[in-house]
Order: C-alpha cells, then structure tokens, then sequence
C-alpha cells in the first residue's frame, strides 16, 4: 500500500513540474514524506500487537541481566567509589590552611582509598549516593531500579564445616545483594542455622562487620566479616583466611595478641569470617576522645603488646604490611570519665589496654612475591615510597608512626603526595640517605641528591610552618618521655638494615617502666614457622 502511494504521488509530481509550477511541486512531495511515515507508524502498531507476553518477558529479563553484568565488571574495576570514606579519618589537609587544629583533627574521606586488602575494624560509612534527580522522573522508576540493583539467588552455601546443612525454609529467605556486592543483612536474620544476626558493627570496602549470637556455642557473641560478593575481595578474603590459619595453628592459646579466627565459610558467594568480639580499635576510641592523647603508660604497654605481635609474626617469616590504629583492637573498650584540670575538659581514660592485632588481607610471606606499594599513606616507610625494596622493617616504621599518634592524638606524616611525604621526612628526621637517592628509580623527585621542591607555594609554606625536628614534639623533658623518643628515632630510622629490630626494641629501656603483670600478659617470643 505505501509503495503504491508513493509510485502515484510521484507520477503526479512528475506531471505537474514544470519552472513555474516548483513550489507546487515541493508542496506535494512533502505531503507525500508525511502520508508515507503516517502509513509506516501504523504498519508498526499492528506488528507490535502479535508480541507475546512470553517474548516480551523474556526481552525485558535479558535487557535486566546485561546491565546487571555491566555493573557487575564496573564493580571489578573499582569504577565506584568506595562509600565507606564519609566517616573514614582523614589524615589531609584543607587547602586553605587557616586552621592547624583542623587540619590535625578533620578527616577527608579519600584517606584510605590506598590501602590493600581488607581489615577487621576498619572505618565504616554509609554508600556513595548518586546524583539526584527530580521527584516526578523517580516515582515511575522505583521498581525497576530495586530489581535492577538487588540480585537474588537462592544457592546452596558452601562452609568449613562438615556438620553444617542449608538453612530451613523458616530461615531460608532469599539472598540479596545491593549493587556494590554487600549482602543485604537485617538484625534478626540467620546465617548457616547457626549465626544470628543480633546488631550492626560497621561497613568497608572489603565488605561490612556485624555481631552475631552463636547459637553452637552457648549463644556467645562473635563478630562475623561479611566479604562482598566480589571475585578481588574473595581472593583476598582466601589469603587472609590462610594466614589466620597458620596464626590459629601456632597460637593456639592465643598469646601472642593477634586477633583469632574461630569459623569461615561461603554464604552465597560472600565469604564470612568469624572473630573473637573484640573493642573499638584505638583510632575510634581517639576519636570519640576528641583526640585527647593515651596517657604515657597505656602508650607503652600497648607499643609492649604491638612488638610481642609483630615480633612473633617476623620470627615466622610473615610480615603483616598494612598497620595502622584502625587494625588494633582494645580486648575491652570499656573507660572511666575524669575531667581535666588543665584542659578544663572531660576525658575517657580505659580501664584495660589490652589489644589486639587485625587485618591480615595483606599479610606477606618472605616467599611470596612482594608487591610495589603497601601500608597506608600515613604510615608507608621510605623505602616503599622510593621502590627499593622492602622487607619485615616496613612494619616496625609503622610501629614508630602510630606510637607518635598515640601520644600526640594526630598523625606524623600528614600528606597525600609522595614528593612532599619525602620533604616532611627530612623535616622531621633529616636528609635522606644519599644510597637510597642513588638506588630509587624515582629520581624525578631529585635533583643533583637533593630534593626537588618549592618552599614559596602553599604546600611549600606548609611543611615549613608546621614539620619541626621529632624532638621538638616532646611533651616532657622527663626521663621516660625521652625514652620513648629515643626508641621512636630508632623505629624511624630510614634505612631498614639500621632500622631497631622488634626483638631489639623489647629490650629497650622505654619498657623498663612495665609492671610484672603487663609484662606477664607477653610471652617472650616464639620460633615457630607458619609458612610450613
């Protein structure tokens, strides 16, 4: 009908040019263009009308999957950014510079973005949210958004277990995930007929923390990691669950404070690890403390517990990569409340400094391939920064850091930048060793062994006004104050073969000041290999 439309309208065309009769002729053809689409539109109504219900379901549900895929992959990219920065600290600095004091105690959520791996008690926050459209565009589309983000699926767990089967039909609702992979978890709910979801503990990037009651061990309360359904964090869920193995195998009595795993297994493509309930770790306590410093003798039986740890994960060939306050864990939390004469404020003093150490997703072996960059900005040693090479003296760098925040309640280096992390060093503890300038394949930050840096520019201004010789920091000129920071160069020192071993540092005079039961609570060492 249409071909034959258009075959008489152009005959007609045709018959009526001629140089006076153009616009007649432009007049027909348009009507002619229109007649023709009209036509066309009706032609696809009446074909849309023999769509089956079946096909189109099936059109709707193959569209549905693709985008799930594409957010799926976005997600293994790391295209997203990671929502649980809103409440991280943040070790940087506003770029106006007008307060000191806020730079020291504002947090900024890209902090932690670096870090490798996943932690027990790091730092929790609500999801990144979108942009956010009008209220009329959203209505319609609820529906649609909900299935397209939320994944069910209604598998068979996996567990460590032998005794385990799946859940019963009362507790066997399906799985959902929401579109960055976290298992979509309420207070009341049950994981392998035997975890019972009883509060929330926090959320990371690896995943989130929740408390749950175990109902196989006279309703105890463990903490459960709840790993996203993500391929790189389950790898990393599986290296960190082998390294607390080997922890598990040789502290069997738990002395040497590291945190201890008591269960794993897979909930529909989440790995869950099962924890020792354990205390605010000691950034959130200082935190909630408006970054009051820890009084001198909790700072060194907790530096005490940290060398014991430490020094018994280097004896077995492990270095642990990633220290920081977030990844150590009071045993209890629990404080009194005393005012402060001096500052004219309340402070929270605790009543046990016991702790423990977590986060092992980027523990190393010696014989496992080390990668390039490890530890957290703040607390990353020179050598990693200048990719020379690093080894178990990356950890007792980490050690020296998080003593100094300890007892200043802000962090030493605080940068984002590996050229002016480089100058606040040799501000706080001299010039760089000329081997490691020659060694490093980073010598656009050099020039002729110097470093190549501006004092004009405001970050220049910065580190001169603010970054002062280590010493300089001392609170007390006592006896004791003085030992600390003796053992904090040493921590500190930039090369790691002069660096003080761990072993060396339980020796030294800073921990004279123990008494008989914090030095109880510490075993001496332990020569056993988790690396068999």
């Amino acid at each position: 009908m249409a071909a034959a439309t258009l075959f008489h309208t152009t005959r007609l065309a045709g018959r009526l040019y001629s140089p006076r009769r153009k616009e007649r002729l432009y007049d027909v053809i348009a009507m002619s263009t229109t007649l023709f689409g009209y036509i066309l539109c009706i032609k696809m109504n009446h074909n849309r009308r023999y769509w089956s219900p079946e096909q189109e379901s099936h059109r709707s549900h193959t569209w549905k999957r693709r985008r799930r895929s594409q957010s799926r992959d976005r997600n293994d990219r790391g295209h997203h950014q990671h929502s649980w920065e809103t409440q991280r600290r943040s070790r940087s600095r506003s770029h106006d510079r007008d307060s000191d004091h806020r730079r020291r105690h504002e947090r900024r959520p890209s902090d932690r973005s670096e870090d490798v791996g996943s932690c027990y008690d790091d730092g929790y926050s609500t999801r990144s949210h979108h942009r956010q459209h009008s209220r009329d565009q959203d209505r319609p589309r609820t529906k649609r958004r909900h299935q397209h983000r939320c994944r069910k699926r209604k598998t068979r767990s996996c567990s460590s277990t032998s005794s385990r089967s799946h859940q019963s039909s009362k507790r066997g609702k399906s799985v959902e995930d929401d579109k960055e992979g976290h298992l979509v978890c309420r207070t009341g709910d049950w994981l392998q007929e035997r975890y019972e979801i009883v509060g929330g503990l926090g959320e990371g990037t690896f995943g989130k923390v929740v408390e749950c009651m175990d109902h196989n061990s006279s309703k105890s309360r463990i903490a459960l990691k709840i790993i996203r359904n993500v391929g790189k964090y389950r790898e990393a869920a599986q290296l960190e669950i082998n390294v607390l193995k080997k922890i598990r195998e040789k502290d069997k009595e738990n002395k040497f404070m590291c945190v201890l795993m008591s269960d794993w297994f897979n909930f529909h493509g989440h790995v869950c690890i099962a924890f020792e309930l354990l205390g605010k770790n000691t950034f959130e306590f200082l935190k909630e403390n408006n970054f009051v410093p820890y009084p001198l003798s909790h700072i060194r039986h907790m530096a005490y517990q940290l060398c014991q740890a430490l020094s018994f994960l280097h004896d077995n060939r492990l270095t642990h990569t990633d220290l920081k306050p977030e990844n150590i864990l009071f045993v209890n939390s629990a404080f009194n409340t005393l005012y402060n004469e001096r500052k004219k404020c309340e402070e929270r003093v605790l009543k046990n400094s016991n702790i423990r150490v977590a986060d092992f997703g980027s523990a190393t072996f010696d014989h496992e391939h080390h990668t390039t960059i490890v530890a957290t900005r703040h607390y990353r040693p020179p050598e990693v920064i200048l990719e020379v090479g690093w080894a178990q003296p990356c950890d007792v760098w980490g050690i020296g850091c998080i003593l100094f925040e300890y007892y200043r309640g802000f962090t030493l280096f605080q940068t984002h930048e590996n050229r002016e992390h480089l100058v606040m060093m040799e501000k706080f503890l001299g010039p760089l060793p000329s081997r490691m300038i020659r060694k490093t394949r980073k010598q656009k930050y050099f020039h002729k062994g110097k470093l190549i840096w501006d004092e004009t520019t405001s970050d220049g201004k910065y580190v001169t006004e603010n970054c002062h010789p280590l010493e300089t920091y001392m609170l007390q000129n006592s006896l004791e104050h003085m030992q600390l920071f003796d053992l904090l160069k040493r921590m500190l020192s930039y090369e790691p073969s002069m660096r003080i071993t761990l072993h060396e540092a339980l020796s030294h005079p800073f921990f004279s000041g123990l008494t008989q039961e914090e030095r109880a609570l510490c075993p001496r060492s332990s020569n056993r290999d988790l690396s068999r």
